[in-house]
């Protein structure tokens, strides 16, 4: 093949394509030394690079396959495409007001509701004991200024520029450091995951004190149904997991503008206190949070670990970036949540000092005695909302560690056509178990903020550790602003983790210990993972050597009509389901699909870069390596994939993928005697491994027509 059709050498020291480079396809080559020398261009829709026509295909005798970034050289053009692709960021589909009022119902419900119980929890701590205007203003202006900092400009301002292609969470910040090969990237992902960890304890025990501190408004509008508090927690709660596998669907429309009221009331109800006593907003003085300090110093330090609970929540801002982006996100905060939450905390402030009695539960005295009851309600309904916001981010966090190698294969079902909304049984079921346990254990939402606050805070200082390291490493951010802007968050967080510590005792154990239980299991799979597929890839062997070699088998391998797809790894090794269907039944399909799913460390994958196709081995027994790029935020569904290839022209036409058959490799993990694993943590990934969900159900292949193979290999 000759320059002038477009193939010309690759030029030695010139820089290799990147994953975003686009995906390609290669013919047939007539000389394998020629080949690895030979680069193709960027490959046109319109031109499949199947439409060589079989007369052309079986007088090529072999092909080597390439890999996608060994094809060409990046052009400036393509090196300013990449750069884009990076900083690619979520691109919205509706008006602002509109994700705004979405963000409500979805990133919102958490800190929204925490006026429930953050004032009546920190007027407990002992240096709250004497009520006066220092003590409750010192107490409000710590709420307000932990909000502005945390919030407003950490997680609104900062963090939120921080994206892996518009996805945001401390998930992806790790996923980013690895794609982007950030120093110290190991580490960073060690934490991340850590931090993913603790967001499963954040999602055991946000539902169970939302609820609580909703239900036990009737405590004070209706007093002889007090004994009913928990017992209709417990139903509530139970209630909300078993829906789950139905999802939300139509009713999902309504958390937005059943928040938007939540806030309404919530400001009503405050600023008529705030009208009553302005002298109230001297609160919002930074002074007074200082003279707290002064005044009570360690005990007043202690108090942090009630002022944190009015920044639960936050980290969702971030974590849901992608969903609704970053502008609808700053909009609903500035504008309905910042002003709602705090006109509530100023008006609780105000009752306690006009009447000490109110210090029992500020929130639900606020109102007339007339509209305490409907409080009740409306408050059960918002958080119940802000804990489905937290089941259905467990479920994404645990779907985005699947996708990354940090879980086995979980089952998922689909919920709804929308992106996001899916149901993983186990995950469910453990979060329920894990909520039920904890209500019935503390009984109380005052009790129950003990164990409140470590997950989240821990979570924090995660989220502002990976983000300096990004900051420095890829926008080469200044040293000195840096150290200023981690100095702030660093402070601040590392303050409201160590007086949460304090707390271990009385419950604040639970999510730590959960959080380092979580984190073991995943990073056990992930390194059980990289040493069963070192061990599988040496049993499987050469795939190019395997189909060489069927040229010489006697008595030769037949062939028989139809399309087989067998599911591998990779293109270098032979899937043990083909190697064992020749071995046992010296037949080989027409056609042969070889398909790799590819799991990226981004959240979705663009459409030109998510096949690339190569033809491998000698003409007559040639087949197809498929891969598909798959983001963490996609269902590696590969039949669908597979008619979308076709149907974009990368697959002959003709190709009959309605009738295929799959075969996929079903592996048995065993014991191995000498392995890099010790003993307990062997028996963690083989037991992980076992409930694992099927490679039939995880590609979502037809069951009717797919043959699965067994196989033994050793971790």
């Amino acid at each position: 093949m000759s320059d002038s059709e477009g193939h010309r050498p690759h030029p030695p020291g010139l820089p290799r394509r990147a994953y975003h480079e686009a995906a390609h396809k290669l013919p047939y080559e007539q000389d394998q030394a020629t080949a690895k020398a030979l680069t193709h261009p960027r490959s046109n829709r319109s031109t499949p690079a199947c439409s060589l026509g079989d007369d052309e295909r079986r007088s090529a005798p072999s092909l080597v396959a390439l890999r996608p970034w060994e094809l060409a050289p990046l052009s400036r053009d393509a090196g300013q495409d990449a750069h884009e692709r990076e900083e690619r960021d979520v691109v919205l589909h509706a008006g602002r007001l509109v994700l705004a009022l979405g963000a409500l119902g979805v990133v919102y419900g958490d800190i929204g509701t925490s006026p429930l119980y953050t004032l009546q929890v920190t007027l407990g701590y002992r240096a709250a004991s004497q009520l006066g205007v220092p003590t409750v203003y010192g107490v409000t202006s710590l709420i307000f200024w932990a909000i502005t900092v945390v919030v407003s400009i950490k997680y609104a301002g900062f963090i939120m520029r921080a994206h892996n292609r518009g996805d945001g969470g401390i998930m992806a910040l790790a996923a980013l450091c690895r794609r982007r090969n950030v120093p110290r990237a190991a580490l960073l992902v060690v934490l991340g995951i850590f931090g993913a960890a603790l967001f499963f304890g954040d999602g055991v025990i946000t539902p169970a004190i939302s609820v609580l501190s909703a239900v036990s408004g009737l405590e004070v509008s209706a007093p002889g149904l007090a004994h009913l508090v928990v017992p209709i927690s417990i139903a509530i709660l139970t209630g909300l997991f078993l829906i789950q596998r139905r999802g939300t669907g139509a009713v999902g429309r309504l958390f937005g503008p059943v928040m938007l009221l939540w806030f309404a009331v919530l400001a009503v109800s405050g600023l008529h206190e705030v009208v009553l006593h302005p002298g109230v907003l001297q609160a919002l003085s930074p002074t007074w949070g200082v003279r707290f300090f002064g005044d009570h110093r360690l005990q007043g330090f202690l108090a942090l670990g009630g002022v944190v609970l009015a920044v639960t929540g936050a980290e969702a801002l971030y974590a849901d970036r992608g969903h609704f982006g970053p502008s609808p996100i700053r909009l609903a905060w500035f504008a309905i949540v910042l002003p709602g939450v705090m006109l509530s905390y100023l008006g609780q402030a105000a009752l306690v000092l006009s009447d000490h009695a109110a210090r029992s539960n500020p929130f639900f005295l606020l109102l007339p005695t007339w509209g305490q009851l409907p409080m009740v309600l409306l408050a059960t309904l918002a958080t119940i909302i802000a804990s489905q916001a937290v089941i259905s981010g467990s479920f994404s966090v645990a779907r985005q560690a699947m996708q990354l190698g940090y879980l086995p294969r979980l089952r998922i079902a689909h919920t709804s056509e929308l992106e996001g909304q899916i149901y993983v049984p186990v995950i469910n079921w453990l979060l329920a178990a894990g909520v039920v346990a904890l209500v019935l254990s503390f009984q109380n939402a005052n009790a129950l903020s003990n164990a409140y606050g470590v997950a989240v805070t821990g979570t924090f200082i995660l989220n502002t550790v990976l983000f300096l390291a990004v900051s420095r490493s890829m926008w080469h951010t200044a040293r000195w602003k840096l150290i200023a802007v981690g100095a702030l968050f660093l402070t601040a967080e590392s303050a409201f983790f160590v007086a949460n510590l304090t707390k271990i005792l009385d419950g604040a154990w639970f999510p730590l210990a959960m959080g380092v239980g979580v984190s073991v299991v995943m990073l056990t799979w992930n390194r059980g993972r990289a040493i069963v597929t070192a061990n599988r890839r040496e049993m499987e062997g050469s795939l190019s050597e395997f189909l060489e070699g069927l040229r010489t088998i006697d008595p030769p391998v037949g062939r028989v009509p139809g399309l087989a797809i067998y599911l591998n790894p990779g293109r270098e090794t032979t899937p043990l389901a083909l190697r064992a269907s020749i071995e046992h039944t010296r037949v080989l399909h027409d056609k042969v699909l070889l398909v790799g799913v590819e799991e990226v460390s981004v959240p979705h994958v663009e459409d030109d870069e998510r096949f690339v196709i190569r033809w491998i081995g000698p003409e007559e027994y040639a087949i197809r390596y498929v891969a598909i790029r798959v983001g963490y935020q996609e269902n590696p569904d590969v039949p669908r994939m597979l008619r979308s290839a076709r149907r974009e022209l990368l697959l002959e036409r003709d190709l009959d993928l309605e009738h295929a058959s799959y075969f996929v490799s079903r592996v048995t993990i065993v014991r191995a005697e000498h392995t890099a694993l010790r003993r307990w943590q062997q028996k963690l990934f083989i037991g992980a491994a076992r409930n694992a969900a099927s490679a039939i159900d995880a590609f979502a292949l037809p069951t009717e027509r797919t043959v699965s193979v067994g196989s033994q290999i050793s971790a």
